[in-house]
């Protein structure tokens, strides 16, 4: 990874898709870890999470995960969830976030040097252009290592850097008390 210090350095986190391509690697995020690698490795400015939620529930599985993340420094940005009845008429969940984050990227790439994505989404592949064309630097952060690849090829090849997350598992993967990586809490049977 390469970060130069006097870089000053935005992180952007599409939370479902860093929860979806760790998952495919088997691992969790230790979001402090996270934080603290990109704190020592340039001028840290700011790190945003992205997510929708789901209003109607009585308890949000997430929500522990939101409030731990906005009292750690993180600028959380979330939205509700929308229901509506698809063609076939089942009842689908939607709750994109896409232009949230590339509106907050294109407000805050004058002020930094260098934007670190966490997302393989191939709709990103317009923004990190438009990154740089005004001559910022950003790297792209997410997997080609699961089985299918989570990081869409055109964004991969556009992005000025790749990190495969698998590569950082050991330094931001969840450990348990005997210091090993923990595999995410994924349904086995």
């Amino acid at each position: 990874m390469h970060i130069y210090p006097a870089q000053k350095i935005a992180i952007f986190i599409d939370g479902a898709n860093l929860y979806a391509t760790a998952k495919a690697l088997d691992f969790e995020i230790d979001y402090n870890q996270l934080l603290s690698l990109f704190k020592n490795k340039g001028q840290f400015v700011r790190a945003y999470y992205y997510t929708a939620l789901v209003e109607d529930q009585e308890f949000s599985p997430i929500r522990p995960l939101i409030d731990w993340l906005d009292y750690n420094g993180f600028t959380m940005v979330t939205k509700p969830t929308k229901e509506f009845i698809d063609s076939s008429g089942r009842k689908k969940i939607k709750g994109n976030m896409d232009i949230e984050l590339t509106v907050d990227v294109m407000e805050i790439v004058d002020e930094v040097d260098h934007i670190v994505l966490f997302s393989g989404d191939g709709d990103f592949r317009r923004l990190a252009e438009a990154v740089q064309r005004k001559g910022k630097v950003i790297s792209i952060v997410s997997t080609v290592k699961s089985r299918p690849p989570m990081v869409a090829d055109e964004l991969r090849r556009q992005a000025d850097q790749f990190i495969d997350l698998n590569d950082l598992k050991q330094i931001i993967g969840r450990k348990d008390a005997q210091g090993n990586i923990k595999p995410s809490q994924v349904d086995r049977s």
